[in-house]
């Protein structure tokens, strides 16, 4: 599960195919199904499309805004899959769902090719956790359809994230970073208003890093863009709490 933080802004409109969505209003809670064999929570146990399918129907039916669909782990030291086994993961539970659900589908991939088959497939929305930055061409996909986009931090790749990530001020670098990628998205035909900002909790973080975002989420507020924070069962929580995977779902 993750979270979209209402913005500072009185209104701010998303019009999905059928929903329509005030961000300012409350916090909407986006639904994550992971398609995949090693995700760090829950891989395997909705790997089978029908499992994938029934699993998205409990989110929405438990009041989930957003259902957000990966078939590629990014967890600490997780490896890349093919173009063509993220497409086989991930298109036909979107298919699948967007005949049978009424809110907006968000595909979670760094690849343009995979988004522009979701977004065929029926998905509303892309999750990048490379912030636009591991393949260009994401921009262009995302400008021509027209979608929110989330901007993710990310510090490395999820193969190598957690070996040893340093700040000396981990606000100011991801604002610096935030101002950076909301400019170049822009400049390449993104709308402002189709922008969302992901901090990336442990996504090359620190322990103590973690808990100054969480702290400090005014600070990206300022930026006047809704902010999506995924912090569900992560192992931050785990350590606060001495749990495992397993337990830290409260």
């Amino acid at each position: 599960m993750s979270i979209v933080t209402k913005t500072n802004k009185k209104e701010f409109i998303l019009n999905f195919r059928h929903k329509k969505y005030n961000l300012a209003e409350r916090t909407h809670i986006m639904g994550v199904l992971n398609v995949t064999p090693d995700s760090f929570s829950d891989g395997g146990k909705f790997y089978s499309l029908e499992k994938a399918e029934l699993h998205a129907l409990k989110m929405v039916e438990d009041g989930a805004d957003i259902i957000d669909i990966g078939g590629e782990s990014t967890r600490p030291g997780s490896q890349p899959v093919s173009l063509e086994e993220e497409a086989q993961r991930v298109l036909p539970v979107i298919e699948a769902l967007a005949k049978k659900i009424q809110i907006p589908i968000s595909i979670d991939t760094c690849k343009p090719q995979i988004a522009q088959k979701a977004f065929d497939a029926g998905a509303e929305m892309v999750n990048d956790i490379s912030g636009l930055r591991f393949d260009p061409e994401m921009t262009k996909v995302a400008a021509k359809y027209n979608v929110p986009v989330v901007i993710m931090h990310i510090k490395g790749t999820p193969q190598n994230m957690q070996e040893n990530p340093v700040y000396e001020d981990v606000i100011k670098e991801l604002k610096d970073y935030f101002e950076e990628r909301i400019n170049f998205a822009v400049s390449a035909g993104i709308k402002e208003e189709n922008i969302f900002l992901d901090p990336g909790i442990g996504f090359g973080k620190r322990f103590e890093d973690n808990l100054v975002i969480l702290k400090n989420l005014k600070e990206f507020k300022k930026l006047e863009k809704p902010i999506l924070i995924g912090v569900s069962r992560k192992s931050f929580i785990g350590k606060l709490i001495d749990a495992d995977v397993d337990n830290r779902l409260f």
